[in-house]
């Protein structure tokens, strides 16, 4: 191909910078130079786009002389750029800025360029010696750690916070009490105790996290899948190994196909109670066989049909247990252990509610614990009470007595406060109609009955008066005649009386009467949790509704009162027949805040799981 003449290469070079700085631009930069004018130019530009196969053609041989060529324009230019004040010139570089590589295409692909081989192994990086120059130089590394900066009353600052890990925040640490003599209850010549592990847990049914997601839109859906849930679940189960565990919100088919299935593998016996109606969850009372052995399973309704105060679907659950003592200890026994769990309402409206239910579950309790003589064998109740620590039913368990009459509902459980409200439903006696069947004591009628006598006894003279009596010397109309057998009477002896005396064998009914306005019970149970942190000055939090934490979550166990001092508002109780060993601590709102609430990826329910280590006294038979 012939050589193109200088006016073609310099319409070349006009039209590449025309593509790249504008044309108004280019245009006005060529009319400066003494060969091209404006028209020259236009038709430059307009014969190079009519024909861009040419510049296509020829690009790679004159890609380096129209780059000198733009240096050379650079040069003649007659105005320099101006300098700013107090600048120092750049240095001059020798040799060219930069090199050109020549673009290829690949054989496959037309429109895409494709670099030479090597070409990206022999670029190097040249830093511009004006750039060095402008370039900061860096800090010197300290050799030491610089000191904190004092400040006048505040002390030294500190650094900022590390971010700690979730299972370091989340440590729950293990509170000893069987090293103290108080804690320990043991004299010189008291024998070996029984010991066990309970647990109580509100594991947050998958239907009702459903039905409730907004409470949850804080969590990543991922932690909130059952199945992921329900691995964490097991795997705490698996790491505290108690020996009795309580729990609530068990989703039923969740319980059939997972839950009771993985837990028998784990050596437990379960019992699981649902709730009345249409709900899908309910309680579970798990235990190990070779720990205790069944003797009753009492499952509790709340719901009573006709009674308005106890239209709710909620349940409960009581266990009598029998430890079983190992066989190296020889002729001993243990008493039976009455464990019940349970989940009250929430409503935080209805205290009337929640403590109609707390007296159906005690007075449950009471039957099922009661012995011959009329004492009760150790209790455990635990569960979701929905109400907070020092509320009236929370006073009403821990010291046996509540004076409700008179009370806001909302009032009883805590939870909330509604006092700025015009219209509030106050507590009324009798609290429950007397057709429920149980005392203001919270016992059935029919465990206060004395007991009677299996068979009535009665005397010789009062049966053979029966034999002559009028009733038996009159011949029964339309009785067949038969000789020798119906043909005769029976003859009343000479002295014989005429009436039989009736014996009065019916006992009278018994009378209850109701208290006005105060409900009792005589179990006497406290609370494993003292429901504060003193080491952190915080509350102890089971559970985070709507973002606050508060406690709903208790182990009562039953235990001896003892003097209160000055004290006559609440009672005090010391370890009886029943001991705390131990418990697992609870954490703050705080604590709880910083690994993002309930649930998170390590605590798959809205609720924290309790557990306790108690001891029972191992007597001579």
């Amino acid at each position: 191909m012939a050589p193109r003449g200088p006016d073609q290469e310099e319409c070349e070079g006009l039209l590449q910078q025309w593509r790249e700085e504008g044309s108004s631009q280019v245009l006005s930069t060529s009319s400066e130079g003494p060969l091209v004018d404006k028209g020259l130019a236009q038709s430059s530009l307009a014969l190079l786009m009519d024909n861009p196969g040419e510049q296509d053609a020829a690009s790679e041989d004159k890609w380096s002389r129209r780059q000198l060529s733009d240096l050379r324009a650079a040069e003649n230019l007659e105005e320099p750029f101006p300098e700013m004040l107090g600048e120092e010139p750049l240095p001059e570089v020798e040799g060219p800025m930069w090199a050109a590589v020549p673009m290829q295409t690949g054989p496959q692909y037309a429109d895409c360029a494709v670099l030479p081989m090597g070409a990206l192994a022999a670029e190097q990086w040249e830093e511009d010696p004006a750039v060095v120059a402008w370039s900061i130089a860096p800090e010197p590394m300290p050799q030491e750690e610089a000191p904190i900066w004092p400040f006048d009353g505040l002390g030294q600052l500190q650094p900022p916070p590390v971010e700690i890990p979730y299972h370091e925040i989340l440590w729950r640490e293990w509170e000893d009490f069987s090293t103290q003599p108080d804690a320990q209850g043991l004299e010189a010549g008291d024998g070996p105790q029984f010991q066990f592990t309970l647990m109580s847990y509100n594991i947050l049914a998958q239907d009702l996290m459903q039905q409730s997601s907004e409470l949850y839109l804080h969590c990543h859906p991922d932690i909130l899948n059952w199945n992921y849930r329900f691995a964490n679940l097991m795997q705490e189960f698996q790491h505290w190994d108690p020996d009795i565990l309580c729990l609530q919100e068990v989703q039923e088919d969740h319980y059939w196909e997972q839950l009771e299935p993985s837990l028998r593998m784990m050596g437990f016996t379960c019992f699981y109670k649902r709730r009345t109606g249409c709900k899908t969850d309910g309680c579970a009372v798990c235990y190990k066989p070779t720990r205790f052995r069944l003797l009753c399973a009492s499952p509790v309704e709340y719901f009573r049909p006709g009674l308005e105060l106890l239209n709710r679907d909620n349940v409960g659950l009581v266990l009598l247990l029998q430890p079983l003592v190992p066989e190296g200890l020889g002729q001993v026994s243990v008493a039976p252990l009455c464990v019940a769990n349970t989940h009250v309402l929430y409503n935080p409206r209805r205290g009337d509610v929640k403590l109609a239910q707390m007296a159906i579950l005690l007075a449950e309790v009471d039957k099922v614990a009661r012995l011959s003589d009329g004492s009760h064998c150790p209790i455990i109740l635990c569960g979701d009470l929905n109400s907070v620590p020092d509320s009236p039913l929370y006073n009403f368990i821990r010291d046996g007595e509540l004076q409700y009459h008179g009370m806001p509902a909302w009032k009883v459980s805590g939870q909330e406060d509604f006092s700025h409200q015009l219209y509030q439903r106050k507590l009324q006696a009798p609290l429950w109609p007397s057709s429920l069947g149980i005392t203001d004591c919270c016992q059935y009628f029919t465990s206060c009955h004395p007991k009677r006598a299996e068979r009535l006894k009665y005397s010789r003279d009062f049966l053979l008066r029966f034999r002559f009596c009028d009733i038996a010397c009159q011949r029964p109309v339309g009785l067949v005649l038969m000789e020798g057998v119906t043909d005769t009477k029976p003859e009343r002896p000479a002295g014989w009386p005429q009436s039989v005396l009736e014996e009065d064998t019916l006992e009278p009914e018994p009378v209850f009467p109701r208290t006005v306005g105060t409900i009792q019970h005589c179990l006497h149970l406290t609370s494993v949790y003292t429901h504060f942190l003193p080491q952190h000055g915080r509350p102890e939090v089971t559970t985070m509704p709507l973002g606050l934490g508060t406690t709903v979550d208790y182990i009562f166990f039953s235990a001896e009162s003892c003097e209160n001092g000055n004290r006559t508002d609440r009672r005090l109780y010391q370890d009886g027949t029943l001991k705390l060993l131990g418990r697992l601590s609870l954490l703050s709102e705080e604590i709880l805040w910083a690994a993002n609430g309930l649930p998170n990826p390590f605590c798959s329910s809205d609720h924290l799981c309790l557990l306790a280590s108690f001891g029972m006294e191992v007597t001579a038979p």
